[in-house]
């Protein structure tokens, strides 16, 4: 049996928990509650929020109901709470190291893991950098970065290093946004797609951008972003190529409060039109194990 790689978690956030509950071994009754209720919680994880949709099964708090991926240790965690990364380091059968700064999480690891559930990417190269300059194989939560700068400063840096490097968005890899674009010639000659969901912050609406690419395709040739808001309504050309939107997709993200974080997809042309299920939070761990999968085998 081949070692397993060992994990090193920048940011004991929500999606920290959310990843590595899904790859390393953990006690399911700690991860469902690892603070008391009524103590106050840096991340909505300390209170439930990971087990929820992962461990569904009515009767049994303890039996897993979506993928696990096997092949990881949690070895080291950083937060710049050390409080909630010494709380996670509890939930995990390895205990990991809670380590001092974010720079000594990348030594003797195989994997640099920097999570990042509701930040717009504007750390991940100061985040990356250590890693990166050990040639540690290094996940980056999406967005990969929130400037161009940044993206290409760590892209050099993995080049340079001749280290391996991705950032995905969980969207990116759905499953059931798979399942919904293989139906797209069901509508003939596609016209028009639309996705809704996301939200105004960098975070959310970077899930929506990913979404669109997942079902309609690359390839997106100019962005225009209109209402009140900068990211309110956000509409994508593909130009004149043939195998994608005639009139493009439009991203409305301002949409309000919606059913467990749900995004929906609808496409348009001659033969009618399509709707997607809702994508939500009850989907979103199958593609986190996706993007799992991938970073194994990048390592591996």
């Amino acid at each position: 049996m081949n070692k397993p790689i060992r994990v090193g978690l920048i940011r004991c956030d929500t999606h920290g928990a959310y990843f590595s509950a899904l790859c390393a071994r953990h006690d399911p009754l700690r991860l469902q509650h690892p603070l008391p209720i009524d103590q106050e919680a840096t991340y909505s994880w300390q209170h439930g929020g990971a087990h929820f949709y992962f461990y569904t099964d009515y009767s049994d708090p303890r039996q897993i109901s979506v993928d696990f991926v096997e092949g990881f240790e949690l070895a080291r965690v950083w937060d710049e709470d050390r409080a909630a990364a010494e709380c996670l380091a509890q939930v995990f059968d390895d205990r990991p190291l809670v380590c001092d700064d974010f720079s000594q999480v990348s030594d003797g690891v195989d994997l640099v893991f920097i999570a990042d559930c509701n930040g717009d990417g504007s750390d991940h190269l100061e985040l990356a950098r250590p890693g990166l300059s050990k040639g540690v194989a290094t996940f980056i939560d999406k967005p990969l970065a929130l400037t161009v700068d940044d993206a290409q400063q760590l892209v050099g840096l993995a080049a340079e290093h001749q280290t391996p490097m991705a950032s995905v968005s969980i969207l990116r890899v759905l499953p059931v946004a798979t399942r919904f674009a293989r139906r797209l010639d069901e509508v003939g000659e596609l016209q028009f797609g639309t996705i809704q969901g996301g939200g105004t912050a960098m975070a959310g609406h970077v899930h929506a951008v990913s979404l669109a690419i997942a079902i309609f395709g690359d390839g997106v040739e100019n962005v225009r972003a209109m209402g009140d808001t900068d990211l309110h309504t956000v509409h994508l050309s593909y130009g004149d190529r043939e195998d994608r939107p005639r009139r493009g997709v439009t991203l409305n993200c301002d949409v309000g409060t919606v059913w467990h974080c749900a995004f929906h997809a609808s496409a348009y042309g001659p033969n009618g039109a399509i709707h997607s299920p809702p994508m939500s939070d009850w989907d979103f761990p199958f593609g986190a194990a996706q993007i799992l999968r991938i970073v194994r085998d990048m390592v591996a």
